[in-house]
Formats: C-alpha cells, sequence, structure tokens
C-alpha cells in the first residue's frame, strides 16, 4: 500500500494560520468566537480549553459538536481552527469510502492540524477502526498485503484535532463517541440571539433595517441562524429588485409571505405535517413511515430537518406509537383541540 498526497478525493483543505482571512468579505460566518452569537456556555468552554491547549503548545482536544442543523457545528469547528492558528482539512463521513482515503488525510496532517469530519456518524466500521489509534496514540495501523503474507506496520502521526459534526450523535458507536475528549451539544437560539444574528447579516450585507423588520425575520428563522440568514438574503433581493433602500416592517413581512413562511417561522411543509396528522390521522398518533408516505417525503428529511423544530415549539409529541398533535397544532390550524387531546399537554 503506498500513501500519497492525493487531490480526487473531496476533501477540502483551508489555510487558516496567522494572518490569513477570508476572502469573501459576504460570508456570514462569525470568524472568531468573540463574534458568535449564542450558545454561550460552549464558548465559555472553548475559550478555557484553547487558552489552555496554546499554553501548552498542544493542539485542541478532540471534539465533538451535535446538534440539529443550521445551529453552527461547522462555524464552530473553523473558529476553533482559527483561534488555534491552525489549518483545517474538511471531509465527511459518506466521502471516507476506504481506509486508504482516511490513510491518505491524516498523513498529510502538520502539527496542530484540525481535521473536521461532519456527518461523523456515517463512518464505516472499519474506518472507525483505524481512526482509534489516530485519536489515542497518534499512530495509524495499516494492513499491507493479503493473505498468509499480509503484515501490519504502524506510521507515526502528527498531533492532530479531530472535529467531528453529527445531528445523530446517538447513531455514533460508542467506543467512537468516548473518545472524544469534549462534547457540546448545541441548542436553539433564542429570540433575542437570533435578532442579534439578523442585525449583523444586515450590517454585512449593507442592509438598513428598521428594528421592527429584523425582529420579524429573527422570529421566522425557526430559531436556526442557518435559516436566518437565508431569510436576510431573501429579503435583500426582494428589496434590491423593488429599489427599496431600507427595509421597513411592512416589506419584510411582504418577503416572508412571499416565502410561505409564517410569523412563527413554520413554512409549507411543515404546515403540511400539522395537517395531515390533525385532519387526516385524527391527531395521531401516526407512525413516521406513513406520515412519510402520505407526505411524499422521506423519512429523515421529516425526522432531521422538520421535527426538531416542531417538537421544540410544542406542536408535536413523539411517543412510542407514533407523532400526536398537541393544542398548538390545533391553534396554528385555526381549529379547537379535542378534549381528550388538551389533556396531552398536562399529561
Amino acid at each position: 500500500m503506498v500513501l500519497k498526497r492525493t487531490t480526487s478525493l473531496p476533501h477540502t483543505v483551508i489555510g487558516l494560520r496567522g494572518d490569513a482571512r477570508d476572502t469573501s468579505d459576504m460570508t456570514l460566518r462569525p470568524q472568531h468566537l468573540k463574534e458568535y452569537i449564542g450558545q454561550c456556555r460552549i464558548k465559555e468552554h472553548l475559550l478555557v480549553h484553547i487558552a489552555a491547549a496554546r499554553s501548552r503548545k498542544e493542539p485542541l482536544g478532540h471534539t465533538l459538536l451535535h446538534g440539529p442543523p443550521g445551529l453552527g457545528k461547522t462555524t464552530l469547528a473553523f473558529i476553533m481552527a482559527r483561534e488555534m492558528e491552525a489549518q483545517v482539512r474538511v471531509t465527511s463521513g459518506p466521502a471516507i469510502e476506504k481506509t486508504g482515503d482516511l490513510a491518505s488525510l491524516l498523513t498529510n496532517l502538520q502539527s496542530g492540524d484540525v481535521l473536521f469530519i461532519d456527518e461523523i456518524h456515517r463512518l464505516r466500521p472499519q474506518i472507525e477502526e483505524v481512526l482509534y489509534s489516530a485519536m489515542e496514540e497518534y499512530v495509524l495501523d495499516i494492513m499491507i498485503g493479503k493473505g498468509p503474507t499480509a503484515r501490519s506496520v504502524r506510521l507515526n502521526l502528527q498531533p492532530f484535532t479531530l472535529v467531528g459534526a453529527t445531528t445523530k450523535a446517538g447513531a455514533m458507536s460508542a467506543p467512537l463517541r468516548d473518545r472524544f475528549i469534549h462534547t457540546f451539544k448545541l441548542d436553539f437560539y433564542t429570540l433575542p440571539e437570533m435578532q442579534a444574528i439578523a442585525e449583523r447579516a444586515g450590517k454585512i450585507l449593507s442592509l438598513q433595517f428598521e428594528e421592527r423588520a429584523a425582529h420579524h425575520i429573527a422570529r421566522s428563522s425557526r430559531a436556526t441562524p442557518r435559516i436566518g440568514n437565508r431569510l436576510m438574503r431573501a429579503v435583500r433581493d426582494f428589496a434590491q429588485v423593488q429599489g427599496q433602500m431600507r427595509i421597513t416592517e411592512t416589506e419584510a413581512l411582504k418577503t416572508l409571505d412571499l416565502l410561505g413562511i409564517d410569523r412563527d417561522g413554520l413554512d409549507a411543509t411543515d404546515r403540511s405535517i400539522l395537517s395531515a396528522i390533525v385532519e387526516t390521522f385524527s391527531g395521531g398518533p401516526v407512525g413516521l413511515a406513513t406520515l412519510a408516505a402520505f407526505l411524499s417525503e422521506e423519512e429523515e428529511t421529516i425526522e432531521d430537518v422538520y421535527e426538531p423544530y416542531l417538537l421544540q415549539q410544542g406542536y408535536l409529541q413523539r411517543t412510542s406509537k407514533g407523532r400526536m398533535a398537541l393544542p398548538k397544532a390545533y391553534e396554528k390550524l385555526g381549529m379547537q383541540a379535542p378534549e381528550d387531546i388538551q389533556m396531552r399537554a398536562f399529561s
């Protein structure tokens, strides 16, 4: 087996050493922890761990970031690398198909580099086993040859930091999960935090916003920065085409209405889910597979993209028998919840 640098793999290397800067001045991602809004507990811990690692001149401990999509896991990984003045190599679980792919990644890392693996729960078992010794001892055990002539070779690696991101921490194997020194769960953002994110995005996009306009966009962002930034860009585009220099509350609401997003952040699919459970399945319970078939959606899409926010906001309840609507779902649809449904909120 020959290990060499390869450019054909779907991996990306991004230099963040020294005074390197992001070449795009339009990025809405914060570049440093002091610019990162929300997740205060995680930021406090990272500031301590980064300061300690830099004082010892050691790589940051391996870190696992988990939580719903769009909350800033990738952004935090890049910030960690920047704060450590390190280079970051980006890949994902499905992209690492063979142990040779992982070996190529690991042997090309320099001392202190950050290896960011998105969707790390989708790593293959044989890939995980190679990763164990790399994480614990900074060595790579590989097999050369096949059959009776096969032999094991141990290669020394440069000390590095593995940052894993996943929306399904429970889907990871326990041995891999336990090898991370730091584990952080990202939570949904509060309305004031989302408004601060919207206002920051407005400044970067050179937009003049009324405070109430930013408030409505923040409220419609599903407590998720990725969605908030996307809405800000959409509002900017609509305003630019219409020749508006200042985004008013009326213009913001008009744009959100055109996008099919209500003031609680629910879009057409969210409302279809609630309508299906309430009207077609009498409030539930209804199984995920049945619901997905009825809506012509993938089960994973409903479970990973739509359900977390609906559950967090109190529209749905997940039980062993399936998904059940709560009184708030009936209110959203302009209906009166039956008495037995109203009792669910207190059970």
